[in-house]
């Protein structure tokens, strides 16, 4: 397909389709604003029109996965404010990364454009998320300081089951796993149990 038959605002949707498609296919080694153009029929050139370089195209690739990781988050439970639901949300995150790993990976460990505004307000959005649901579940703490400690400890639970450090032969196996370990979190807390009087997940 020639470029030229692309209307103004396709090319960058073609771009992005272009390079999750080889994301997903062969990882982000295969990455590139060339490999992009061949894969979406345009010419070499054609990419540079919407980025700048690999990074940016990178920044938009994490961008539309931050954006889709969001969504995910709130299918799994709307508006959580306890422990258990907040351990729901979790397992969903790990999930996302199962489900998407090379996307995952080119979300939070390739280098991205730190100019970009859409995956600065992407970041933001997630950032926030996790904020507002902490601060609902314990009203009696610093959201800030344990937003940060839960996102770490759910992160690292998502990269120790995508490199095979944990278990994730089974979907039951990874949210026991996630749940056990945010619920550990918060128990050992006595400020956190107080909140943790509910219904306790597996």
């Amino acid at each position: 397909m020639s470029h030229d038959t692309y209307h103004h605002g396709d090319l960058r949707a073609a771009c992005l389709r272009a390079a999750r498609e080889l994301l997903e296919e062969d990882g982000s080694a295969a990455l590139s604003l060339r490999a992009v153009a061949r894969r979406a029929g345009v010419s070499a050139t054609a990419p540079y029109r919407h980025y700048a370089d690999r990074d940016a195209l990178v920044s938009a690739v994490a961008a539309e996965g931050y954006r889709e990781l969001a969504q995910h988050l709130a299918e799994a439970h709307s508006a959580p404010s306890t422990p258990d639901e907040l351990a729901a949300v979790a397992v969903a995150y790990v999930q996302f990364a199962l489900e998407h790993p090379a996307l995952f990976r080119a979300m939070f460990a390739e280098p991205c454009d730190p100019t970009s505004a859409e995956r600065v307000a992407a970041t933001a959005a997630i950032s926030e998320y996790v904020r507002s649901i902490v601060r609902a579940t314990f009203p009696g703490v610093d959201a800030d300081a344990l937003s940060t400690t839960v996102w770490a400890l759910v992160h690292g639970l998502a990269f120790l089951h995508l490199d095979g450090k944990l278990d994730s032969s089974t979907p039951d196996i990874v949210a026991a796993q996630v749940q056990a370990a945010v619920l550990a979190l918060f128990s050992a807390s006595p400020a956190m149990a107080q909140g943790t009087t509910g219904p306790t997940a597996i």
